[in-house]
């Protein structure tokens, strides 16, 4: 039998082989609509057991981690080198976007015209950036069961955080508790390993759909934008982030991506850093050898406010929009881009269609019209698969370079 790894590998490669196979097939054909049906199927019961763990997974990993990182006087240093390491990351993503859409100027040229019945039929939802932050920091703090029940995994982090530090300050009064919540999480950890037994049937319906649902012919007027944000990604992905793990750690980008596939893999076909992180929490203690006080502290926080995928994303598809609108933004309006785009790749945990109201927010920022968000509708489902696996790749890395950083004496 072939290790779980080989085996989502092999899942990803025939999915995408027999997705594109079924977008052959005519659209009202009753086999495409068969096989289509039974992918959601599918994707559905194996996200939708992803999640039934998340919330759990998180709460229970952040506690433990935050009250054993106190217990051994590393917080303190694991929260500096956690909070810098995504800063760095992500301005370095960014920054990768400017330089790449600046040189190659994505866009110029291309009539907007190909795109006038698309804008004018959608309505953006705009959010200022005073209304931003009073979201953003409103929805920090909230009833940890409404949070619990609306899936709002950043205000179930900083209750966490909480919970963690007064098992700390409580001492030997709730070391019982701590015992309780460090066998729940050990349980947990059981139920995603179940779970992914599951992950590459899963997987291969989730890349049939989405291969099978791409409209060619819109993707044919933007492939010049596709390619260079797919290009920059991969760069980030395959020579800045497995960069800076060799720097700090010593460790080899292989041994790196051996360890952590599973977790690549699911974040490339859900598109979603929330559904992946049990994967990934599994990769990082399991595979990477990352101890648990550290990877349940990381890697829940990263797939919260770590975006290294989706800032890069925003920053390209302002210039991009710049470009295709003829408007040629000066060194000031893209720094502006800059420092917008990396508030709003933390996200805005309550505001319904979160990426696209923050897409909108970068383009106001510098005076672009946030109608012109349709444009990157029809392209958006699949660039979100690449950017989301470049953000699960660098909580990974983060959480193996702050243990290092940790460590040091």
């Amino acid at each position: 039998m072939p290790s779980l790894n080989l085996q989502i590998f092999i899942a990803a490669c025939v999915g995408l082989f027999l997705g594109w196979l079924t977008g052959l097939l005519p659209a009202e054909d009753s086999l495409r609509h068969g096989v289509l049906y039974g992918c959601t199927l599918v994707s559905s019961l194996f996200i939708g057991l992803l999640k039934m763990v998340l919330i759990p997974l998180v709460f229970t990993s952040i506690a433990v981690g935050v009250a054993n990182l106190q217990a051994h006087q590393q917080v303190h240093r694991v929260w500096k080198a956690t909070l810098v390491f995504f800063m760095l990351s992500t301005s370095l993503a960014m920054c990768e976007a400017l330089l790449v859409s600046n040189l190659f100027k994505p866009g110029a040229g291309l009539s907007l015209e190909l795109f006038a019945d698309a804008m004018q039929g959608f309505q953006a939802k705009q959010l200022s950036l005073s209304e931003f932050f009073l979201h953003f920091f409103g929805g920090l703090f909230q009833n940890p069961f409404a949070a619990f029940a609306n899936n709002n995994i950043l205000s179930v982090v900083m209750f966490a955080l909480f919970i963690g530090i007064a098992l700390v300050v409580g001492g030997e009064r709730y070391r019982n508790l701590l015992q309780v919540l460090q066998e729940f999480l050990e349980l947990l950890m059981l139920m995603v390993g179940w779970i992914m037994r599951l992950a590459p049937l899963g997987i291969l319906a989730l890349l049939i759909r989405l291969v099978a649902e791409q409209e060619v012919a819109l993707l044919g007027a933007v492939t010049g934008f596709v390619v260079l944000v797919f290009a920059t990604t991969l760069f980030h992905g395959v020579v800045v982030l497995p960069g800076l793990l060799y720097l700090v750690t010593r460790r080899s980008p292989l041994w790196f991506w051996r360890g952590s596939r599973e977790a690549l893999i699911t974040a490339f076909a859900t598109s979603s850093s929330s559904a992946t992180l049990p994967v990934s929490l599994r990769c990082a203690e399991q595979h990477l050898h990352v101890r648990p006080s550290i990877a349940g502290f990381v890697i829940p926080l990263g797939a919260t406010v770590n975006m290294d995928g989706t800032a890069l994303y925003e920053a390209a598809a302002a210039l991009f929009i710049a470009h295709l609108l003829g408007v040629e933004l000066s060194l000031a309006q893209q720094l502006v881009v800059f420092l917008t785009a990396m508030v709003a790749s933390i996200g805005a945990p309550g505001i319904p269609s979160a990426g696209m109201v923050t897409m909108v927010m970068v383009l106001q920022a510098v005076g672009l019209p946030a109608e012109a968000v349709a444009i990157l509708l029809p392209i958006d489902r699949l660039l979100d698969t690449i950017r989301t696996a470049v953000n699960v790749q660098g909580d990974l890395i983060g959480s193996l370079i702050v243990q290092r950083l940790a460590d040091e004496k």
